[in-house]
């Protein structure tokens, strides 16, 4: 074997035993306890096609009942799953809706609204693993149409 190809093995072998060692180097993949009160079902009129359309799009990332992929136990896939859902979390949860003011959720379903339509949302890299995920054009309508709504509703 030449000098190069003993120095490739030990490159590979060092590799593989890195990427091992790091699998026990996992964060924390939460799915914190859900009040049914604080749902956003609970504090907006939201009809069925709407709740399909969020839970096929955006459940997963903005809110605490997340499916956790098989992937999401391997690192280093689990650093990025769990840092995006937790940022999610942080921007929109539909799961803690009803803690917010009267003018927060006013902003947070125009800035949904707003994100849908301008194909911020769902992020990319979701949809390219979750294909049916992907909003067409029908239901970013759907959503504003519904957002919209809502905005309307409460101004009252």
């Amino acid at each position: 074997m030449t000098r190069l190809g003993k120095v490739l093995k030990w490159l590979v072998v060092l590799i593989g035993v890195a990427f091992i060692a790091i699998q026990f180097v996992r964060p924390a993949r939460t799915n914190p306890a859900v009040d049914q009160t604080q749902l956003i079902q609970s504090h907006l009129q939201v009809p069925p096609h709407v709740a399909a359309i969020l839970d096929r799009s955006c459940q997963d990332c903005h809110s605490n009942s997340t499916r956790w992929p098989w992937y999401s136990n391997v690192v280093p896939a689990s650093w990025f799953l769990v840092d995006h859902v937790d940022e999610g979390r942080q921007h929109l949860n539909f799961s803690e809706w009803g803690k917010l003011e009267k003018r927060d959720a006013d902003k947070k379903l125009e800035e949904m609204c707003e994100e849908v339509s301008d194909k911020m949302m769902p992020i990319d890299t979701y949809t390219w693993i979750h294909r049916s995920a992907k909003l067409s054009d029908a239901d970013i309508k759907t959503l504003c149409d519904w957002t919209k709504a809502e905005q309307a509703r409460l101004a009252k």
